[in-house]
């Protein structure tokens, strides 16, 4: 049955995505649409998530105004996981993502407009990225980026070390850093669902204290990373 669920999940989700297709593409042709973009996308995370009997809680350690420009550094166990972010975010926000992303028929879009493929691989893929990621945060975007920088191969699964990028972007720019622990995801759908399949639930999401970084130097940034690591650790469920 968990394979049948899967699969039904994928099915309407690509359906809601080619009903709203016509809305997600006119508004991801300017930057200056991308917060009507993220508004049809959040819309979209929550009836696809919902239709397939995927719900996700809140808890919030203090009330975030999403009005104002973050790094959000969740944890990264499923694919719900984007969804979840979508829905969260009430303001205007962009994902940084592996370029795989780009192949798959439903983020392809996203990916080739508001949100920013990375090659890890390429010294190259990886400047670039920053610096448009640079000029977002200018702009009033948020980035969200997943500082795992993957899915791990082990089940259940852990938290994996961290990447430095985000906390170097953050210090460089001095924008606050949200880390988030996404607690249960895995358990209603593991990575994309294929080896396991997957099953209704709800999906508890811990949304930290923003971490001021105004003040702080790259001498900074390896205690910066431990902090949000030690944070979203303490709140993961396996």
């Amino acid at each position: 049955m968990k394979k049948v669920h899967l699969w039904f999940y994928a099915i309407e989700v690509c359906l809601y995505f080619f009903l709203l297709y016509p809305l997600l593409y006119y508004f991801s042709r300017k930057v200056s649409r991308f917060s009507r973009l993220n508004k049809v996308r959040r819309f979209l995370g929550f009836i696809s998530s919902a239709t397939a009997g995927f719900f996700y809680s809140f808890s919030y350690e203090v009330p975030v105004d999403w009005s104002k420009t973050y790094i959000i550094c969740p944890n990264h166990t499923s694919f719900l996981d984007i969804s979840a972010v979508s829905v969260m975010i009430t303001g205007n926000f962009a994902f940084m993502g592996k370029d795989e992303l780009l192949e798959n028929p439903v983020t392809r879009l996203f990916f080739k407009t508001i949100d920013i493929p990375l090659n890890r691989q390429s010294k190259i893929s990886s400047f670039r990225a920053f610096k448009r990621a640079e000029t977002y945060l200018k702009q009033g975007i948020s980035m969200v980026i997943f500082p795992e920088g993957k899915i791990g191969d082990t089940y259940p699964p852990v938290l994996h070390s961290f990447k430095d990028g985000p906390f170097r972007l953050a210090i460089e720019q001095q924008i606050p850093i949200v880390p988030v622990t996404i607690r249960d995801t895995w358990k209603k759908m593991w990575d994309n669902g294929f080896k396991y399949g997957s099953r209704p639930g709800i999906c508890d999401i811990c949304v930290h204290k923003p971490i001021e970084t105004s003040g702080l130097t790259v001498n900074d940034e390896d205690s910066l990373r431990e902090t949000v690591f030690r944070i979203i650790q303490k709140e993961f469920r396996t």
